[in-house]
């Protein structure tokens, strides 16, 4: 069971979630989150700490990343990563972070607040 904490700006109301624990670790435990987070606080906004997702999910070559994050697609869930992807070298994960932060639903950004921001301009 997460733990919540509810912001909002200009009238969206989105989910923080605490933890700094592994959540996500496949299709069916993203599917089981997203069920907690609306049903706990009614958003289908999320920003979570990028440590809720094990680090395989940052290997895009396991796919884990695109299956999980065609799900909160799917189910139009927008969440936002939050922390520090500069440790991956990744030139594949750093274009697909770039392009990402362009789209409209799934956002890896460096802190919360601007996770806020972006997320409440949707």
């Amino acid at each position: 069971m997460a733990q919540f904490d509810i912001v909002e700006k200009s009238g969206v109301k989105i989910a923080v979630v605490k933890d700094k624990t592994t959540l996500i670790t496949d299709e069916q435990s993203a599917l089981d989150f997203m069920s907690e987070v609306l049903e706990k606080t009614g958003c289908d906004r999320v920003i979570v700490d990028k440590c809720i997702a094990p680090e395989e999910f940052y290997d895009l070559s396991s796919g884990l990343a695109g299956s999980i994050l065609q799900k909160f697609v799917n189910y139009r869930v927008k969440i936002a990563f939050v922390g520090d992807f500069s440790v991956y070298e990744s030139k594949s994960l750093r274009d697909f972070i770039y392009e990402s932060n362009k789209g409209s639903n799934v956002f890896f950004l460096p802190t919360q607040q601007e996770a806020i921001d972006k997320l409440s301009l949707l």
